[in-house]
């Protein structure tokens, strides 16, 4: 795929070369001989031990190869001085505009029954009182009973604004007769430090999903609600949601914080076929089986959580179930027996006495996320990412 190196010094540079990247010109021209040497002469990008080779073609000249793909972020005007700005204040800066994928090239992939547009709440922590400041954010193994707080917070906003009675069922998950609905509604996620290197598992904030289908979030009500529990902090200049029962201050957005990675909703939206939990799956039925066959028990509910998720549903030979997460530091579902108990996970209490399991899952097809499964889903157990993320895909209704 690659061309040939434009002079010696590059080819030493690139005679092993551990990736390939294609970038496709739609017209020929100054612009695009103008790429074509320090292309060449691209040795690495990133890591200086992830050797490159580039070159561009066009657009118009045939499929590229197979083992091509497109970038996922573009640069935009402005954008130096952006990053200048965030280098000179010691910022991480975003990860830059992403790419939108080209009809010609976008694939479908399935999605669950939760979308997109998020509200993010960030932990801050906040002076209430002199020598008095609002707790750190608990463990990862808590956040599911966090979650039900927060949940109760956007509830009493509408009580506030006066419409109690008129909460919509895609944000009280509750039918008019107080019964569970039986449609889709916001799922309450926790963000961690997961999955990168040297991640220890700590949650950072958290996520409000709301449903694929009509997003609640938009609604005047909802933000009005929003507006109500949400109060403005001199000392932050931030609107924060205080949860008294434990102590904690959030900050709700609806712009991911660019400074927190963690909060990106990419890493769980991107389509794969594989995908990991980075909160245990709360299975729905209890298990009755022993041993091996105890694990095909588990893989049989897992894949029927995948089709109650809309998903396309795995065989159980493609299910791994396990104590512990592919996903870097994230707690195990159980602590060994001499574990203390504050190492348990923290759940409602209909939830309490069900099984919890970490698993890996194959699909037949791509999957856009976000992948929620399991009893727990709505309070953000069962929260998976894929491990081999694959360029935007063009979701299917």
């Amino acid at each position: 795929m690659a061309s040939a190196p434009s002079s010696p010094a590059a080819s030493s540079r690139r005679s092993s070369p551990s990736a390939s990247r294609s970038n496709r010109w739609k017209t020929a021209g100054p612009a695009r001989s103008n790429c074509a040497p320090p292309a060449a002469d691209t040795a690495y990008v990133g890591h200086s031990t992830s050797l490159t080779r580039c070159h561009f073609t066009r657009a118009d000249s045939g499929p590229p190869p197979e083992n091509a793909r497109r970038p996922t972020r573009t640069i935009y005007p402005g954008r130096l001085d952006e990053l200048r700005r965030d280098f000179d204040a010691g910022r991480r800066p975003n990860r830059g505009m992403p790419v939108k994928p080209l009809a010609s090239e976008a694939r479908k992939a399935a999605q669950s029954v939760f979308g997109e547009g998020w509200l993010f709440l960030e932990h801050v922590v906040l002076e209430t009182e002199p020598r008095k400041r609002t707790r750190e954010m608990p463990d990862l193994r808590s956040t599911p009973l966090v979650a039900k707080a927060i949940h109760r917070a956007l509830l009493s906003g509408y009580h506030r604004i006066g419409l109690g009675d008129r909460i919509p069922e895609a944000v009280s998950g509750h039918r008019p007769d107080t019964m569970p609905s039986r449609s889709p509604h916001i799922a309450i996620v926790p963000l961690g430090f997961t999955g990168f290197p040297h991640a220890d598992g700590h949650a950072l904030g958290f996520a409000v999903i709301p449903p694929r289908d009509g997003n609640p979030l938009d609604d005047a009500d909802f933000r009005r609600a929003l507006r109500a529990i949400a109060v403005h902090d001199p000392e932050s200049d931030r609107h924060v949601v205080t949860l008294d029962a434990f102590d904690l201050a959030l900050a709700p957005t609806f712009e991911p914080p660019s400074r927190l990675r963690s909060f990106d909703p990419a890493l769980y939206t991107t389509p794969g076929t594989i995908f990991a939990t980075v909160t245990p799956i709360v299975l729905d039925r209890h298990l009755k089986e022993r041993g091996a066959a105890r694990q095909d028990e588990i893989a049989h509910q897992i894949a029927a959580a995948c089709r109650n998720a809309g998903l396309p549903e795995p065989k159980s030979d493609d299910i791994v179930p396990d104590k512990h997460s592919a996903v870097e530091g994230v707690p195990s579902a159980y602590p060994s027996g001499n574990a203390p108990a504050w190492m348990r996970w923290k759940l409602p209490g209909p939830l309490a006495s069900r099984q919890l399991t970490h698993a890996v899952i194959r699909f037949p097809e791509p999957v856009r996320g976000p992948v929620l499964l399991g009893a727990g889903r709505f309070v953000g157990l069962g929260l998976c990412r894929p491990l081999d993320p694959t360029t935007p895909a063009e979701g299917r209704s």
